[in-house]
Parts: structure tokens; C-alpha cells; sequence
């Protein structure tokens, strides 16, 4: 449980903005601090969310925002998963009961939410490029004001944060990275010496000793350059200072993140700096919660608990889920063929490859945040007749689309994308929705796309995507479907072809994945055929205008964007055959969906079975 030693009158109460923070003695940060950890760790066993990472960065928000001027200082948070104790701060304390809940707050920043949330973050590593961003900003503007990027050290393993510093070093604007190092353990135990040397090196003396240093000793480049190395050495020793100085930064650090007394006072010396600064903070997730410290994986996104009890095992064993579905298709072709590699971009846990890991390590690849170089590096193990797997979330496929179409398709090489959380994610709102793969994979020349409507298709897809001597991406949902248990065997269905499910008359619904199951609802409604379509690319075509021969109207249903989808194919396909039948597309609106519960959401579209019906009712009668 946490630990606080302040039973005094509660100061949280009082804090509706960082205003209120500032007007605070110095002294009470602390109390603050524990209050509101305690205050996060009660409203997210209510509501669900994420956790262990914003245990970890409680006292860094309150000495950000005591030590800065925010709003006026920008403060752009990576990811934005660790931002609740900022949103407590921050005036939305009260509203922390309607996190991440249709109409309720984000989980992550939003510049609409609030004016102290300067900048949306829910895809990671972006923090820099956006504040230094904002820092040139500034000074073509000539505002006197801070601009603050955190970053978490696995957001640091992305290619664009390292652009981003590669460009900021050569701008003399008022930036500061804090690395956020929670995990990693770049660096030996913190403690007094460090504590001393960061506010040493962040404060005044250091810094025009250094600068004098440099102007005295420019007459002698040799010399120069060796006080240069000297210097560089001799920080080298007790911190990991060379790779960031490299870039044009002053580095400081590192330091404890949850030690109020190291922070503030670093954080005040670097706000009279000039140039690029980059503080390195370590801290720990989960911290000040016992079970979240022993377990942060688990406790980084669970849903709601009772904290006195920690997580549970549910009574009864929930329905597999199409993630379990992929992991355990991975383990069992990996066992049948050996050339079989399961790559992730740091999705290890999400994307259901725990045991794929355990049973083949060496054909196992993490390669951390980094998108781009995960499809890239499956193109050049395709290329030497490997059978690369890219587990990849459907949202997080959008980072790598150069390289999809320049690594992989054009050279028709057989890399299979699993591609999960399609469709609509729910909490994590339109940052994190699979909408747009339909439309983006299916313009790339070589790229097929397959659309399962259950979880035993699902096996059988994967199977099939893997057959194929070219690129495959096999997507679905978040969660379970509808409950079908999957065969064991590794059986493949038939490449590019779909199939009838209900023979009806007139009306024809063409269902694209997993809004199968509402769509033989509505058939047997409205007397309709079903098909299963199956695959949105290639198009079952002979199937296609064989029903349109039959049928009087169709209905193309999918779960992800309207525009540029498997409606849209239809359509193209139709026209190709000159069949001008009047085709109702029901899908994603052109518009960005909002965070909430996914089945009220799809509800909101029209995708639900009553939603189907309606449309069709309303566009051809009864």
C-alpha cells in the first residue's frame, strides 16, 4: 500500500491549477506528492487505466509544474500515459471519475481538454520534435518561455526522437528533454554524489566556468580539444553525458525522480540556462504501490480493483481473446516450420508473444519502439528466405507506411503483418483505432489484406496469410469475438475467396470481418443473404458479382473507414463489370471517434445489429 507520513489537513483539496501549486512553501511538495498518488491510485482502481507509469512520475509533475510557469512553459508529455497526476494538477481532478469514458476525460493529453495539455501524445517518441517545435516558436516570436519534452526511455529507442535531437542541438532556443528513465537502468543507483553533481552541473558556476573555459582556450585548438575530451572524460565517469553533449546538449544528471529535494532545485538551476538541456531522471513504476513496483507489466493498464487486495484472477475464465488467438497460431507454426521469426515493436505483452518468446528465444525479436526499422528489418529476413511475422497493433502500422510500401511491397516479399487492435479500441480513444488499414494497405500494389469474422477464421487466416509468397496482413479486433472455438491443426482457408452464409432474397450484406455476427442478425431480420466476404484484398470477385446478379441491392459492412475501404472496393469492382447496382456502405465516418466503451461506440456508428437494420430499412424500404 502507499506510504505517507502526513496526517495533516489535505492540501489537494486546494490545488485547482499549478497556480495554486506555486503559491505552496516549498516544504509541502511532499504532501502534495503523496496525496496525490494516493488520490490517482484510489480513481484509477475506480475507473481502470493506466497505473505503474503514473505512480512513477508523481513528483516529477509537481516539480515541473512548481518549478515552471506553466501554461506560459510547454510541457509536452510522451506517450501521455503518464499524465494523470498532471491532469490531477492540472483543474481535472474532480472529473478523474470519468477517465478514459465516452464524454469523459482522455488518457491521454488533449489540446481541447485543456489549454495546459500543449500538445496531443498517445503515439510515443514525438515529445521532442513537437516542443523543440515549440521552442523555435518562441524565439522567432521572441516569448521568454520554456519548452519541456518527456520522453520515457523506451520512447527513446524510436528513430524520430533521435531526429529530433540530432536537430535541436543546432538550435539555441530555450529546450529541455527530461529522459524519463523508468525501466531500462541505463545508469548505476542514484544517490548523494549524483544529487550534488546535477545541481553542480545544472547551476551558474558550472556553466560560465565552462563557457569562460572555451572562449580562453578557442586561441589553441589543440589544446582546446584536449580540455574538451578532459571534460567529457571526466563527466563520463559518473554519467552516461557523451552521447547527448554529442548532439549539442547540456547533459545533467542523472537523478532520483522521486527525490522533491533533487528535483526542484535541478529544475530551478535549468530554467536561468541557455541551449538545449537534457536532465536524466531515474524513477520507478509503480512507485509508492507495492503490487504495482513487483509488477508493472501487470499493473500497467488494469481495469478496476480494489487496491487493499491488489488484481485478482477472475472467477470465471474469460472468453479467448483473438490476441491469444494469433499467440498461440504463432507457437504452433513456429513449431512446424523453423523459419517461422515473430518480430514486435516493444509490443511484447499486447500482442500476445509471452510464449512465443519462452518456447523460441532465439527466433524472437523485440525491437523496440521503432516501426520503421521493425517492417524493414522483416523485409531483409524475408529477402534471405526467412518467413518473418510483424505483431503489430493496426494504429502503429501507420508509423512504417514508407517503409511497408518501399521494403516490402514493391519487392513482393511473403512478410505477414498481424495486424490487432482493428477497428474501434474503445478506451484508448482515436489515437489507437484500426480504422484506416483497410484504406491505406489496400492502394499498395502486391499487399493482400484478409478480414476473419471469428476467432477459429482467424487461426485458419494466419494460416493462409502465411502460405502466400507475398505480403499478407491478416487484421482483428481487440478482445474476443463471438466465443467460436478454434480447431487445433494449422489449416488454411482459400486465398482471396469468401463465402455465402445465408441465402436470402433481394438484399445482399457483404460483411468484412467480425461484423459478420450483427449482419446475420439483421439477414435473418430482413430475410438477407449474408456473405462472408472474408478478404478485403483481393476482392472475391466471382463471388461478388455472382450475388450482384441475384440481388437487387447490396450493403457493404466493415468496421473500419468508409472512405477508401472494402465498400470501396465493392463499388470499383462493380463499376469494372458495368453492374450498376445501387450499394449502401456502411462503416466508419469520416471523423475522429472519442474514447468510450467499444460497443456503445460502434452503437453511435450504426454498426450494431438495430443500427444495420435501420440504415438498410431507411435507404431500400422494408
Amino acid at each position: 500500500m502507499l506510504h505517507s507520513s502526513h496526517p495533516r489537513a489535505p492540501l489537494l483539496p486546494g490545488i485547482h491549477s499549478p497556480h495554486d501549486l506555486r503559491r505552496l512553501p516549498r516544504a509541502e511538495m511532499q504532501a502534495v506528492a503523496d496525496e496525490v498518488r494516493s488520490y490517482l491510485l484510489d480513481s484509477v482502481s475506480k475507473t481502470g487505466g493506466h497505473l505503474s507509469s503514473n505512480l512513477g512520475t508523481v513528483e516529477l509533475t509537481v516539480a515541473l509544474h512548481y518549478v515552471f510557469n506553466t501554461p506560459v512553459d510547454r510541457v509536452v508529455w510522451d506517450v501521455g500515459h503518464q499524465t494523470y497526476p498532471h491532469k490531477i494538477l492540472t483543474g481535472r481532478r474532480e472529473r478523474m471519475s470519468t477517465l478514459r469514458q465516452l464524454g469523459g476525460l482522455s488518457g491521454f493529453p488533449q489540446r481541447a481538454e485543456s489549454e495546459y495539455d500543449t500538445f496531443g501524445t498517445a503515439h510515443s517518441s514525438t515529445s521532442i520534435s513537437a516542443a523543440l517545435g515549440m521552442a523555435v516558436a518562441a524565439k522567432i516570436r521572441g516569448d521568454d518561455r520554456y519548452s519541456i519534452a518527456v520522453i520515457g526511455d523506451g520512447a527513446l529507442t524510436a528513430g524520430m526522437a533521435f531526429e529530433a535531437l540530432n536537430n535541436a542541438g543546432v538550435e539555441d532556443c530555450k529546450l529541455l528533454v527530461i529522459l524519463n528513465d523508468n525501466e531500462m537502468s541505463i545508469s548505476p543507483p542514484v544517490g548523494a554524489l549524483n544529487r550534488y553533481l546535477a545541481q553542480l552541473m545544472s547551476g551558474q558556476f558550472y556553466a560560465k566556468a565552462k563557457s569562460m573555459g572555451k572562449s580562453v582556450l578557442k586561441g589553441a585548438p589543440t589544446l582546446f580539444e584536449l580540455a574538451k575530451r578532459i571534460e567529457e572524460h571526466a563527466k563520463g565517469m559518473v554519467v552516461p553525458a557523451t552521447l547527448f553533449e554529442q548532439f549539442g546538449f547540456n547533459y545533467i544528471g542523472p537523478i532520483d525522480g522521486h527525490d522533491l529535494d533533487s528535483l526542484i532545485p535541478t529544475l530551478e538551476n535549468i530554467r536561468h540556462l541557455t541551449g538545449p538541456q537534457f536532465l536524466h531522471v531515474v524513477t520507478k513504476k509503480g512507485q509508492g504501490y507495492e503490487q504495482a513496483e513487483a509488477d508493472p507489466v501487470a499493473y500497467h493498464g488494469p481495469g478496476k480493483f480494489d487496491p487493499a487486495v491488489g488484481l485478482q484472477k477472475p472467477a470465471t475464465a474469460p472468453k479467448t481473446t483473438f490476441t491469444q488467438v494469433f499467440g498461440q497460431w504463432l507457437c504452433d507454426m513456429a513449431s512446424h516450420d523453423e523459419r517461422l521469426v515473430g518480430i514486435t515493436p516493444a509490443m511484447r505483452e499486447g500482442s500476445g508473444l509471452v510464449e512465443f518468446e519462452t518456447r523460441f528465444p532465439d527466433r524472437y525479436f523485440d525491437v523496440g519502439i521503432a516501426e520503421q526499422h521493425a517492417v524493414t528489418f522483416a523485409a531483409g529476413l524475408a529477402a534471405e528466405g526467412l518467413k518473418p511475422v510483424v505483431a503489430i497493433y493496426s494504429t502503429f502500422l501507420q508509423r512504417a507506411y514508407d517503409q511497408l510500401i518501399h521494403d516490402v511491397a514493391i519487392q513482393n516479399l511473403p512478410v505477414v503483418f498481424a495486424l490487432d487492435r482493428a477497428g474501434l479500441v474503445g478506451a484508448d480513444g482515436a489515437t489507437h483505432a484500426g480504422a484506416y488499414d483497410i484504406s491505406f494497405l489496400r492502394c499498395i500494389p502486391n499487399m493482400a489484406i484478409a478480414c476473419p469474422a471469428d476467432e477459429n477464421e482467424c487461426r485458419q487466416l494466419l494460416s493462409t496469410a502465411y502460405a502466400q509468397n507475398q505480403p499478407v496482413a491478416v487484421r482483428y479486433p481487440r478482445g474476443s469475438g463471438a466465443g467460436v472455438p478454434t480447431l487445433p491443426g494449422l489449416d488454411a482457408l482459400p486465398f482471396g475467396k469468401g463465402e455465402i452464409r445465408r441465402q436470402g432474397a433481394r438484399i445482399a450484406i457483404l460483411a468484412f470481418g467480425t461484423l459478420l455476427q450483427p449482419a446475420l442478425a439483421v439477414g435473418q431480420a430482413l430475410n438477407a443473404t449474408v456473405v462472408n466476404m472474408r478478404w478485403a484484398k483481393p476482392l472475391d470477385t466471382d463471388l461478388l458479382l455472382e450475388v450482384a446478379k441475384t440481388h437487387t441491392a447490396l450493403v457493404s459492412l466493415e468496421d473500419g473507414a468508409i472512405m477508401g475501404g472494402a465498400g470501396s472496393a465493392v463499388l470499383e469492382a462493380l463499376q469494372l463489370a458495368q453492374l450498376p447496382l445501387p450499394v449502401l456502405q456502411l462503416g466508419l465516418p469520416d471523423l475522429f471517434i472519442e474514447h468510450g466503451d467499444p460497443a456503445k461506440l460502434m452503437a453511435m456508428q450504426g454498426l450494431d445489429a438495430a443500427g444495420i437494420e435501420a440504415a438498410i430499412r431507411a435507404r431500400f424500404g422494408d
